[in-house]
């Protein structure tokens, strides 16, 4: 049954493919989007492991940056190192508010002819807003703009290449390699990259020709549809931050374990160290001999027992004391277990005592662990 709210809802190219296959659709980031299909989010989730998940991912902003300036002032706004960045390849970086929080994180590709950035739906009004208060000119003469023409598709899974291969010539590319292709006189725009911890690919391309594209890939019999559900317990397998549960406007980078986003020059005694907002929180927290280092920091964890403990749980020490929060939690499909990110205490992390998370009036014994939880599966 649709939700009351659809109506009002903006509807990706895919949205007629996704009522077709039976999808429950839900409102998420004012978007009409799959939560999952009829196998369901744990066998979507482990199709997507085994095999190859195609998801739509066009609620996501696509945004174009050209101009002889669009290197510097992408930088001004940025932890990435761009101008390191060679053409064909791709970055993870942040956007920073002043305080040295995090409005979003993005993927930022360099092109022949300027950067292709792309950010969380959720996120789409403020990362909008901080570029447009930061308008370029003067020494950064560049133009920027929203591409609402495109859709835009991942294929997850260790059979996406063999798959993606039939359509296109994909088979040479590395992690975060870009490459401009065409499929059936498609112009494609193709990233060796994804948020599942899988192979994959992420595929802009132009709206209008997006619904025969996918269909051509749902025609492989190693192809499921993936929804909302199973691309969010497969990120977290993956150790990946979610925005508005892992990571948020109050959230530094180095709290995050994100501080490897911060490019080398960037840094201090870099090239071209800060430049960016919140550069003097963000880098005045980062290095072991940091004067000012985050009070909480994002670890992984092990609750005992079969259930998920949630986003919002209280993480306490053996003497009852509030030493952190759960911020993603849910059941792993590949470890038949429940598995969670949180904050706790830098103190916490690393002197052995023993944690618990209040469930219901219970305590549930906690362990910490390395993340990801689930090997990642990269093609370097």
């Amino acid at each position: 049954m649709a939700h009351p709210d659809q109506a009002v809802l903006h509807r990706t190219p895919l949205h007629a493919l996704h009522l077709a296959a039976g999808a429950k659709m839900v409102p998420f980031a004012g978007y009409s989007m799959p939560i999952q299909y009829p196998p369901g989010i744990i066998q979507e989730h482990l199709h997507a492991r085994s095999k190859a998940g195609l998801f739509d991912v066009s609620h996501m902003a696509q945004i174009e940056v050209t101009g002889s300036g669009a290197c510097a002032w992408l930088e001004s706004l940025t932890t990435a190192d761009l101008a390191a960045l060679p053409e064909g390849r791709q970055t993870y970086a942040l956007l920073p508010n002043t305080a040295g929080g995090l409005i979003d994180d993005l993927m930022i590709q360099r092109l022949a002819g300027g950067f292709h950035v792309v950010c969380n739906a959720s996120r789409v009004d403020a990362v909008l807003a901080q570029l447009g208060a930061h308008a370029p000119g003067g020494d950064t003469p560049c133009t920027w703009r929203r591409c609402e023409d495109r859709a835009l598709v991942a294929l997850q899974g260790p059979l996406a290449q063999d798959v993606l291969t039939a359509l296109a010539d994909v088979a040479d590319m590395r992690f975060l390699d870009v490459r401009e292709l065409a499929a059936d006189g498609v112009p494609l725009r193709v990233s060796r990259s994804g948020y599942t911890g899988e192979d994959g690919f992420e595929i802009s391309l132009p709206a209008d020709a997006a619904a025969a594209f996918a269909q051509r890939l749902l025609a492989h019999p190693d192809v499921n549809w993936t929804g909302l559900g199973a691309r969010d317990t497969l990120r977290l397998e993956a150790g990946m931050c979610l925005y508005g549960n892992d990571i948020d406007e109050h959230t530094t980078p180095v709290a995050a374990g994100l501080g490897w986003a911060v490019g080398a020059a960037r840094r201090a005694g870099g090239a071209r160290a800060g430049g960016f907002p919140g550069a003097a929180v963000i880098l005045g927290e980062m290095g072991p001999d940091s004067a000012t280092p985050p009070a909480r920091v994002r670890v992984g964890l092990l609750p005992e027992g079969r259930a998920p403990q949630r986003a919002g749980a209280v993480i306490l020490d053996a003497d009852g004391r509030e030493v952190g929060t759960v911020s993603s939690g849910n059941h792993s499909p590949s470890l038949g277990r429940p598995i969670a990110m949180g904050y706790v205490e830098r103190a916490a992390r690393t002197d052995g005592r023993s944690l618990f998370i209040e469930s219901r009036g219970q305590k549930v014994a906690l362990a910490l662990t390395a993340m990801p939880f689930v090997p990642t599966r990269y093609r370097r």
